[in-house]
């Protein structure tokens, strides 16, 4: 359905490169319809960063109250908004901007979206467990950082060049010095941090096409663990599917999209206000993933 659109509509949106298979604006458009806003959410795909300045020069003085930040941009928004919530300068990436009277105030609700999911869907609180983390990229980063922030005892981070890793482990344990955070490369020596682990997260992109393998290889998973894939397709990944197949608890990342989503919505709409309806808006999202493909 097509929102209406008024001389007081508000608008919102996500910026990135490519947008073609973007579900932001199914789920959004239909949670605004749900609470009576004269809102719409649009793609604007950008496909220089060095427009970005632009871009966001305009958002200033347009309705706009918010946007979203997807690949390849989260890390260069950052450094073009006024103010950066504590936690997103930890990731270095932002991929919520709130606009207020002309300033542009930046979040990551990627990382907050992931805990929400974890309870959510699987019923996992990350707090106090031992948890190994797949990649080291702006995914991973905002992971990173809500999981210390959520109280896990042990995080690892498993990534093929281990230099990117430590880098990251290096940023968020200055932040979060509690947290027993550390960097591992990929190989066999990894093996049996995977199989310790209480939950495995997939932060990469591998899984994204219908032909990829698994991150890692089914066998180093097993029953009673909680395994989350950030990567969200219309069929289960080969990680989803090789995490069930050892008798693990899995899902993909379609929760997390909808709740990172929600949590940016609810922060446009402002304190004290009933929550952004996350059915309303999984229930778009899986109909449009449905439509189109992986999303």
């Amino acid at each position: 359905m097509t929102p209406e659109i008024s001389g007081s509509t508000r608008l919102a949106g996500v910026i990135g490169w490519p947008l073609e298979h973007t579900l932001s604006p199914a789920m959004h458009n239909a949670a605004y319809r749900t609470l009576g806003l004269d809102w719409v959410y649009v793609p604007m795909p950008v496909k220089h960063e060095g427009d970005l300045a632009s871009v966001l020069g305009a958002v200033r003085v347009l309705p706009f109250v918010g946007l979203n930040v997807t690949m390849p941009y989260k890390r260069a928004v950052t450094q073009l908004c006024d103010e950066v919530d504590e936690l997103a300068h930890v990731a270095q990436a932002v991929n919520t901007v709130v606009c207020s009277s002309g300033r542009l105030l930046g979040f990551n609700t990627d990382g907050p979206g992931l805990i929400e999911a974890l309870s959510s869907d699987l019923g996992f609180d990350p707090s106090g467990r031992n948890v190994v983390l797949l990649g080291a990229g702006g995914a991973a980063s905002g992971a990173l950082v809500a999981l210390a922030h959520a109280g896990a005892d042990v995080v690892t981070v498993i990534n093929r060049d281990v230099a990117r890793a430590q880098a990251l482990v290096a940023r968020v344990s200055a932040r979060f010095p509690e947290a027993r955070l550390s960097a591992s490369p990929y190989g066999e020596d990894a093996q049996p941090l995977v199989e310790g682990a209480h939950l495995v997260v997939n932060a990469t992109s591998v899984g994204m096409r219908e032909t990829d393998p698994s991150p890692i290889p089914g066998s180093w998973l097993r029953s009673g663990q909680v395994v989350a894939d950030m990567v969200y397709r219309a069929q289960p990944t080969a990680f989803v599917m090789a995490a069930r197949e050892a008798g693990a608890t899995a899902c993909d990342g379609l929760g997390m999209l909808v709740s990172q989503g929600a949590i940016a919505a609810d922060l446009w709409r402002g304190s004290g206000k009933e929550p952004t309806p996350r059915d309303v808006m999984c229930a778009a999202a899986e109909t449009e993933l449905g439509r189109h493909g992986r999303g």
